[in-house]
């Protein structure tokens, strides 16, 4: 049975399962709430748990507005009340309530939510109508998120390029590992950003040579990215535009290893498709793809394809209108059908990612040895 659903659940449980689905908004920003104005952190402090009335003298809040989120709060398993007959009701926070004031990850989860898809999710259903990111207009008038990011309001930039971050350096160790075996000369990252992962890659080898590849207001924040300082020598900037499906890598750019984290789940399945064939026509016999995806369902947990599968909506109402995170099989088959091959894998690389080097489909039967990585077979 699948993991996710169950059929057979009883009726009265479907429909509180319903009301929590009805009311989820309102949850989020109660439970937020009890996050930001240090209500969370008050009850954790207090080893017997704390009244109401105790609860808003420390946080110096009404103890209406205290008990409206605390009984929410309860009701959506973040606090547990303590009870008994003849005294006040005390409250403390549960290992959910926990994890909203300590995980960083649900942290991340929240603030990007919160400050960068609140609003405009509420016109998902115009994005997936139109195939357009409907909820852009939140912020301004642009075609796709990537061009306005350098230009997103407080806090939203700030939560937009934390959320990226977080995931994408969680798996660097095992990334810089698999560079580190390829022992390349030259690389290509697609996608680069604002150069954070280049930095990395140069620090760790002083004989690299990176070209940055990415739309022309990325380039802009690399270019003035001060901790590349120390590495500009060793790093080339290059504006695509990946879209217009003439773009095209320059012919003399033959490098060794191509990178590509966190870049294709910006396209739809026809353009991701185009991306790779125009990449694969830029390798040289001998050059490696090395692509870094969260892919949904090859997570070690429920919670992480949970937050990957909820996360594609992002990418329908804000991104792009027309591309969500991968499943294994469906990038894979793109892979093929650009006329590459995936050589080795790995999964569960970091938070939730999957690293694959991958071939032109000529080279697939010189399988690279690589420590750590198993033949996909």
């Amino acid at each position: 049975m699948d993991s996710f659903s169950n059929p057979d659940k009883p009726l009265l449980e479907a429909l509180y399962a319903a009301q929590q689905i009805a009311f989820a908004p309102v949850v989020f920003q109660a439970c937020r709430a009890l996050v930001k104005l240090g209500i969370l952190d008050a009850l954790g402090g207090s080893r017997d748990g704390l009244t109401i009335d105790e609860t808003a003298h420390r946080t110096n809040l009404s103890a209406y507005g205290v008990q409206i989120l605390l009984e929410v709060g309860v009701v959506a398993g973040v606090v547990r009340e303590l009870w008994r007959e003849g005294e006040a009701r005390r409250y403390q926070p549960t290992k959910t309530g926990e994890c909203l004031t300590h995980d960083e990850m649900t942290r991340t989860n929240v603030d990007f939510v919160n400050d960068v898809c609140y609003r405009g999710m509420a016109r998902l259903e115009e994005a997936v109508v139109s195939g357009a990111p409907a909820g852009l207009s939140e912020f301004g008038r642009w075609k796709t998120i990537y061009p306005a990011l350098s230009s997103l309001p407080e806090p939203a930039r700030t939560s937009w390029f934390r959320f990226d971050h977080f995931y994408s350096d969680a798996a660097a160790t095992a990334a810089l590992q698999l560079i580190e075996t390829l022992s390349p000369r030259t690389l290509l990252d697609i996608g680069g950003n604002t150069g954070r992962w280049a930095q990395r890659c140069l620090a760790a080898n002083p004989a690299l040579h990176i070209t940055i590849v990415d739309l022309p207001e990325q380039i802009r924040l690399a270019r003035s990215n001060a901790e590349l300082e120390g590495v500009r020598d060793r790093i080339d900037l290059l504006a695509i535009d990946w879209l217009d499906p003439e773009a095209r890598l320059p012919a003399n750019l033959r490098p060794d290893v191509i990178w590509m984290s966190q870049f294709l789940d910006c396209f739809s399945g026809v353009q991701t498709e185009s991306i790779l064939r125009r990449v694969r026509a830029a390798m040289s016999a001998a050059a490696k793809l090395v692509i870094l995806e969260p892919l949904w369902d090859r997570q070690r947990h429920p919670a992480a394809a949970f937050s990957l599968v909820c996360t594609s909506t992002y990418f329908t109402a804000f991104a792009n209108g027309q591309s969500r995170m991968f499943r294994y099989d469906e990038l894979r088959r793109h892979i093929d059908a650009a006329g590459l091959q995936i050589e080795s894998e790995q999964h569960n690389v970091g938070i939730s990612h999957s690293l694959l080097l991958c071939s032109c489909r000529e080279e697939a039967d010189r399988h690279v040895e690589s420590s750590g990585f198993r033949d996909s077979g």
